[in-house]
């Protein structure tokens, strides 16, 4: 499936990759619109008409990773309330051992996150998820996301990363398309980012649900 003998740098998206995407899609999709509801003293089924539809409008944008411009629209303080259900936060089951084994072959590991630095300081806070990685990003450290071809374009210029020896992990088919167009050799597509929700077939790329089934390929080809 991959040619881990040509693969030397791994980078990694966060959420539904590494960690588990439940605490996501609970916050935005439920604990928020509860709180905004309760804040703009509207039905909660209206409040999730109106974030659902403003979600949609800046979708892939810097702003839908924005805490400071979700705090501004809502007028609620998106971090403390992230703070209310932060025991959802959790790695993967299966990220452990594969990021162990990642680190154990030699290959340089890169966090590659359009979460917000402060999403990011939080779920580092609670899973201690920066001993795994060599470097860890914040797009917003760029000015745009991975949607972005000038996002690829402005972390390659600062990592200097090869794309021919370079894989690229995502759970968003938008987004491994935007990395494939870039040129990326490697590219693998997570199929079961929410613990919570039935695995989505992945036609178009390589694909996992489990990357406990990669570990002895990964130990068999260590970076020489």
């Amino acid at each position: 499936m991959l040619n881990w003998s040509k693969i030397s740098t791994v980078l990694l998206d966060m959420d539904g990759t590494i960690l588990d995407l439940h605490f996501d899609n609970h916050f935005w999709l439920h604990h928020l619109p509860l709180r905004y509801s309760e804040s703009a003293k509207i039905s909660l089924e209206q409040a999730k008409e109106n974030l659902a539809s403003h979600y949609e409008r800046v979708a892939g944008t810097i702003d839908w990773y924005c805490l400071d411009y979700w705090a501004e629209q809502t007028q609620l303080p998106i971090q403390a309330l992230k703070r209310e259900v932060q025991h959802l936060i959790s790695l993967r089951s299966d990220a452990h051992d594969f990021m162990v084994a990642l680190r154990e072959s030699g290959r340089e590991i890169i966090l590659v996150t359009n979460a917000h630095p402060d999403s990011l300081l939080l779920k580092i806070e609670r899973t201690q998820l920066d001993q795994y990685f060599d470097v860890l990003y914040s797009t917003h450290e760029f000015g745009v996301t991975k949607e972005s071809q000038l996002l690829w374009q402005r972390l390659q210029e600062k990592q200097g990363f090869s794309l021919e020896n370079t894989l690229f992990v995502d759970d968003s088919i938008h987004i491994l398309a935007s990395a494939q167009r870039y040129g990326f050799e490697h590219l693998l597509a997570v199929e079961n980012p929410d613990s919570q929700k039935t695995p989505h077939a992945v036609d178009d790329y390589p694909s996992t649900s489990d990357f406990r089934t990669l570990l002895d390929e990964i130990k068999k080809n260590p970076v020489k």
